[in-house]
């Protein structure tokens, strides 16, 4: 696979209200889109979604929400000069080669000494998609199932008929959208929690946040979860300090009636207070303290029980080497959004669809917020490569994936024409 000519334009997505977690917030999603022509002549598009504050909050803290999104495009940009005229023997090996390079350079743009792998990761995968799609066409591959590397096949061996959708109650998320989420069939939420302030009071605003979710999910029933009523999936992104404040929030929701429904907590502390978390009564799961394969093994010697697989934000390439490493610890995979746009919603369900039922539930999940994030969610539906699919939108809770999302891959080797529209049509010599 030789890359002969890149280009890089962004496309800018706003949010229907201010998007809150890790205890701030931000307004759009820059979407990152790519283009790449190989040797052969082919043209490919590579789309992914930055996401600043998720990757590295000292990032976010430290500038403006645009000059974020700036580095962590400055650094693509440097990747992308790093390809140019180079050959490699697929995506993976492409990733590896330049990952410490353009990690290097990520630390130097940003002046943050201690900055995240998962920054430069997330930077990293509008190219990674690009190169996929290319190391594809230059092969003829017109399936995932063709691509996934041997070593990751065991792990993604599954066809799931049915996954989850899972929405996202952030912290401004009216209770009557809560509601009408319910009432549509949702049985596993994902909550916000580790809300702005100090931690005592970040603990108070949590637990008053649970409470009022319960009191509207108390009574729905569904056949979908071993216990019979919609299962919460508490995302802490970092922001808990202490073992004991996390403790104290559990023995709240026990009180309440509801420890029984807390699925999985995520990222409670942050990583570098390296805090085991095997004698938590709850599944805690890593997220964005995941940055390598290699992070998967130390997760699960410090009592992790569950790992998010990000192909939308960590790489698809990484997303196959992180899902081989739980495997191989025998960790339940889930797949997490990130605010993702239609086509990377569905790079997200092609992994998700692979992977095994997650406890508790009798079909796969998948994190989906796009209705609850962006006031245009059906105007970007129709710019999908396959806008009628059945398995765009979820019914009852669940998207249906058939035979067709299996063949045509959710569409993600069909022209992204709406991203393609991005571009002047010019060529190399034009440049």
């Amino acid at each position: 696979m030789r890359i002969d000519d890149v280009d890089l334009e962004v496309q800018r997505e706003p949010f229907a209200r201010p998007f809150g977690f890790k205890g701030g917030y931000f307004h759009e999603k820059w979407n990152a889109v790519v283009r790449l022509r190989g040797e052969q002549g082919g043209e490919v598009y590579g789309v992914g979604g930055l996401a600043v504050l998720w990757s590295d909050a000292v990032v976010f803290a430290q500038h403006t929400e645009t000059g974020g999104n700036l580095l962590m495009l400055a650094v693509l940009e440097r990747a992308l000069q790093d390809v140019r005229g180079n050959a490699f023997s697929d995506p993976v090996a492409m990733t590896h080669s330049i990952f410490p390079a353009v990690h290097e350079y990520a630390v130097a743009v940003t002046r943050h000494a201690g900055l995240r792998r998962t920054f430069t990761r997330n930077a990293l995968v509008a190219l990674d998609n690009a190169a996929w799609l290319l190391f594809a066409a230059e092969r003829d591959a017109g399936r995932l199932d063709e691509l996934i590397p041997a070593a990751s096949r065991p792990a993604l061996a599954e066809r799931q008929a049915r996954l989850a959708m899972v929405p996202l109650v952030s912290y401004t998320l009216p209770l009557s959208d809560v509601e009408r989420l319910l009432a549509s069939g949702a049985f596993f939420l994902k909550i916000k929690i580790g809300q702005p302030g100090r931690e005592e009071e970040m603990l108070a605003k949590d637990q008053a946040r649970l409470l009022e979710i319960h009191e509207r999910a108390r009574d729905c029933r569904t056949d979908m979860t071993a216990c019979g009523y919609p299962l919460y999936y508490l995302d802490a992104n970092q922001r808990y300090t202490k073992k004991e404040t996390l403790l104290r929030l559990l023995a709240f929701a026990d009180k309440a009636g509801m420890a029984d429904r807390i699925a999985l907590i995520e990222e409670p502390f942050a990583e570098e207070l390296d805090i085991s978390v095997g004698d938590i009564p709850a599944r805690i799961a890593a997220d964005e303290s995941l940055h390598d394969a290699d992070d998967v093994q130390a997760k699960a010697a410090r009592g992790y029980s569950a790992i998010a697989i990000k192909p939308a934000g960590k790489t698809l390439s990484t997303a196959f080497e992180m899902a081989a490493a739980a495997h191989a610890q025998n960790l339940p995979c889930y797949v997490a959004d990130n605010g993702c746009v239609p086509l990377l919603v569905d790079w997200n369900k092609n992994v998700a669809a692979r992977l095994p039922a997650f406890p508790g539930v009798s079909c796969g999940i998948m994190e989906s917020n796009g209705p609850e994030t962006y006031p245009n969610w059906e105007e970007q539906l129709a710019r999908h490569p396959c806008p009628a699919a059945s398995w765009l939108r979820p019914e009852s809770g669940m998207f249906t994936l058939d035979a067709t999302f299996y063949e045509r891959s959710g569409g993600m080797f069909e022209p992204p024409e709406f991203f393609a529209g991005c571009f002047r049509r010019v060529g190399p010599a034009e440049k």
